[in-house]
């Protein structure tokens, strides 16, 4: 099928704005207060495993406490009185995750 118009059909392009976001350099934690949080830590650990950033010991630590955790995120459904366990568990798995980051960043310098 032949045209008689050779024009090119054309579309106004724009590039979309790019927004830099100041965040230092520093990756950002978020607080340990719902399932999904703690999941995150689990497969950040995961990662950190095979990237080899953390051992298998400390990444099987931090599983234990993520299944303790999710654990006393179901008794507290059943049981308000559970929630301050909950909360040192949870206090105790970003204090390790804190430790684990700091890890990191020692073993990159």
């Amino acid at each position: 099928m032949k045209h008689d118009d050779d024009r090119q059909l054309e579309l106004p392009l724009r590039r979309p704005a790019l927004r830099v976001i100041k965040g230092e350099g520093q990756p950002r934690t978020d607080p340990l207060v719902n399932r999904d949080a703690v999941a995150r830590v689990l497969v950040s650990a995961g990662v950190d495993l095979l990237l080899k950033r953390i051992s298998p010991e400390r990444a099987e630590l931090i599983e234990q406490r993520v299944d303790e955790a999710l654990d006393l995120f179901d008794a507290v459904d059943r049981d308000p009185s559970a929630q301050p366990k909950l909360k040192a568990v949870l206090d105790d798995l970003e204090a390790l995750v804190r430790q684990s980051a700091q890890l990191r960043v020692r073993r990159r310098l």
